[in-house]
């Protein structure tokens, strides 16, 4: 089966798409937007790997859903496209990266800049129904996005994971913790950091602690 994706990628997981699961799942996708909008636009859907090759990635950023409004969602978790306002849980992002390692809060929204240091930003779903979260959950893409994370945990060391929230924090269980560097902590999304456990996490000094000690480049957040 011919997906378009970057070449490193389709090397790692071209057994996956011949899978009869991801078969019905193109298909399903397909008649999607043929009848619905659906986001992010088709040539979107495999952006985070199409940004960050499989040799380059670092680190990884584990969301849920792309964002269902107009024009925000570009294939990367968490990152909305230039000239869209920044949804609240960006918006905490950045305020704990300002408090963390200094850095202002950018203009843009969009994060393409940490997924071409090396930053997969990943959904465990690629596609959603315009409006309606979680509209295409469990039809097929938490298979494939699984069987992402352990082509890099089984085949690269001293990544670091970074987990927010109970979602993400399940789906990385399959990860190596004597091979990888683990980071959790709660979602940066409003009501999740107003308990605690997002702020002062400090997520991103830490992830270039670790990759300074490897002897990698640090992530210009």
């Amino acid at each position: 089966m011919d997906v378009t994706i970057e070449e490193s990628w389709k090397a790692k997981l071209n057994a996956e798409f011949e899978k009869p699961y991801f078969k019905e799942l193109i298909e399903f996708v397909k008649q999607e937007y043929r009848t619905h909008t659906v986001y992010p636009p088709g040539k979107l859907i495999f952006n985070a790997f199409d940004s960050c090759p499989f040799d380059a990635c670092k680190v990884v950023i584990l969301g849920q859903d792309p964002y269902h409004g107009p024009g925000q969602a570009n294939g990367l978790c968490f990152s909305v496209n230039d000239g869209i306002p920044k949804p609240p849980s960006l918006l905490n992002i950045f305020k704990e990266l300002k408090d963390d390692v200094g850095t202002p809060i950018p203009v843009s929204g969009n994060l393409e800049r940490w997924a071409q240091q090396g930053v997969l930003l990943l959904n465990a779903t690629l596609t959603v129904r315009a409006g309606e979260a979680g509209s295409h959950q469990k039809k097929g893409w938490e298979t494939f996005t699984d069987a992402v994370i352990e082509r890099i945990n089984e085949e690269k060391e001293g990544i670091v994971f970074l987990l927010w929230g109970k979602y993400a924090q399940e789906k990385g269980k399959i990860i190596d913790k004597t091979r990888h560097h683990i980071l959790e902590a709660k979602h940066p999304s409003p009501m999740a950091a107003k308990w605690g456990g997002w702020f002062g996490s400090k997520h991103f000094s830490q992830t270039n602690t670790y990759l300074r000690k490897l002897g990698k480049p640090e992530i210009v957040w």
